[in-house]
């Protein structure tokens, strides 16, 4: 049983780190690419970047929606679409993480579309969107929250503006190891943004913001760089509601609009 057991933990470590490599060379060369113009034939390229997200995508994972072709538009940007953002907007990355489960994938949903999901399948390595908004073009990155994906959280740091990171509000049991990667994040970039998603408001066991702040030790580093701690539901039904993820977009905007 030990060799049988060793030897699933490297096949996952193994994929973890290949999805990771895979995800860094990605943004590299969006960011390469950016801004450029070269000829290419771009009809092209979006099919083909296209089929390649829906190959990586695990089987049965419906998250992204890529049959409503708005979303399409909206997780991988077309460089010649007029709808999308022009070459003189500013750009800016956020990275969004936290641990699995926590809800990131949904809180980006409902950040980029209006549109009901009943259930969104969790990201296993990364997940991309990109939103145009007041003269900005924002990019949100979000990266896997398993163990074997959390060792490479840190390789995705230094080209983000602002930290988004997700709590599941109702897992007490894992607020300790949730605290803890926070913390390693914050010490490797310490002027970095970070925004706090207090996710789950609407269960009933759902930790108060105020809980979170304390368990989350976040007293220890308010000093050192702006941060928020904002209560969140990322379900339709919480987009009318104080805890409307829509809080959440219009924060972005404000910080990644300062000069």
């Amino acid at each position: 049983m030990a060799p049988r057991r060793a030897l699933r933990d490297l096949t996952l470590t193994l994929v973890a780190a290949v999805a990771a490599l895979g995800s860094l060379l990605f943004i590299a060369w969006k960011i390469y690419f950016r801004g450029t113009s070269t000829g290419t034939d771009w009809s092209g390229w979006w099919e083909r970047e296209l089929q390649e997200l829906r190959e990586r995508e695990p089987p049965g994972d419906t998250v992204r929606g890529r049959k409503d072709p708005r979303w399409d538009r909206r997780l991988v940007p077309h460089p010649s679409h007029p709808s999308l953002c022009s070459p003189q907007v500013t750009w800016r990355q956020v990275l969004v993480l936290g641990l699995d489960g926590a809800g990131k994938s949904s809180i980006l949903h409902y950040i980029c579309s209006r549109r009901a999901r009943k259930s969104i399948a969790p990201t296993y390595a990364f997940n991309s969107a990109q939103l145009c908004v007041e003269g900005l073009e924002m990019d949100l990155l979000e990266v896997g929250g398993s163990q074997n994906m959390r060792a490479y959280w840190h390789h995705y740091l230094s080209q983000a503006h602002v930290l988004v990171f997700v709590v599941d509000s109702e897992d007490r049991s894992r607020l300790l190891t949730a605290r803890q990667e926070l913390h390693a994040l914050l010490d490797a970039e310490p002027l970095l943004p970070l925004v706090v998603l207090a996710n789950k408001q609407d269960k009933s066991n759902a930790l108060s913001t105020a809980e979170l702040w304390e368990e989350l030790a976040l007293e220890t580093v308010s000093g050192q760089r702006e941060i928020f701690l904002l209560p969140t539901s990322a379900t339709w039904a919480s987009l009318t509601t104080t805890n409307s993820v829509l809080h959440v977009k219009n924060l972005l905007v404000a910080l990644l609009s300062q000069p």
